[in-house]
């Protein structure tokens, strides 16, 4: 396979562009952006080497001089994503748990920006400059906050984490809703209905229960938000 090392390696520890010759014609940001658009348009699965060379306008073997792996063009794409957050400096040394709310509310509107985040998304990428970016800048609101350097980058990930799986649902949702060919809530009448028949029998009391109590009120955003806010309080 093109590009395939014998051996694992960053990205980032590879100059721009291997081998002498002229100045590079293209960037790692110009190739991430290209990838990023089309991932956006059409999804990750339209994302190849030769449609971002096209992009481009240029051959598809030259890009393998400046992406050797189509796994290097996936962290270059999450690197760019993650360059979207606003990290103030005037926040640092403040109010921990509001800023880690704003962190964590700032990660489900990339996320919803760009779905395709939720299938590429991973903790290898964790390195990368802007994910170093991130990460140092989430220590430094958590500065306030008396536990392990340890314990604080899981409460990151967690805030992550949490929306990643938050995100990757509400999209899971809506595109099953997309191929039926009935509405959402002639489908929600019908799982009703069986739910209702099955919880009649007495099987499930407590299940029984829940239903009658009624569901949490609000939306997917405000769902969200209970989470997270649950999340953070387990580390007052």
């Amino acid at each position: 396979m093109a590009g395939r090392a014998a051996t694992p390696e960053v990205i980032w520890a590879r100059p721009e562009r291997a081998g002498r010759g002229p100045k590079p014609a293209y960037s790692r940001a110009d190739i991430a952006a290209a990838a990023v658009r089309i991932a956006d348009a059409d999804g990750i699965d339209a994302v190849s080497m030769r449609r971002v060379a096209g992009e481009l306008g240029c051959g598809t073997m030259s890009l393998y001089n400046y992406v050797p792996r189509k796994e290097d063009l996936y962290e270059l794409m999450v690197d760019a994503v993650s360059g979207e957050y606003e990290l103030s400096d005037e926040a640092l040394g403040g109010d921990w748990y509001a800023e880690m709310l704003g962190i964590g509310r700032q990660a489900r509107g990339i996320l919803h920006r760009h779905p395709w985040m939720t299938r590429v998304m991973s903790t290898v990428y964790g390195f990368s400059p802007n994910a170093l970016r991130f990460l140092e800048h989430c220590l430094g609101l958590l500065e306030g906050l008396d536990v392990p350097y340890g314990t604080k980058m899981e409460l990151i990930a967690l805030v992550n984490g949490t929306a990643m799986v938050s995100v990757a649902n509400e999209l899971a949702v809506a595109e099953r809703a997309r191929g039926l060919p009935w509405s959402e809530e002639q489908e929600q009448q019908v799982r009703s209905a069986y739910m209702a028949g099955e919880l009649a029998g007495g099987r499930y009391p407590r299940l029984a229960e829940m239903v009658t109590e009624g569901p949490p009120a609000g939306d997917a955003e405000e769902s969200f938000e209970r989470a997270l806010g649950r999340l953070l309080d387990a580390f007052r």
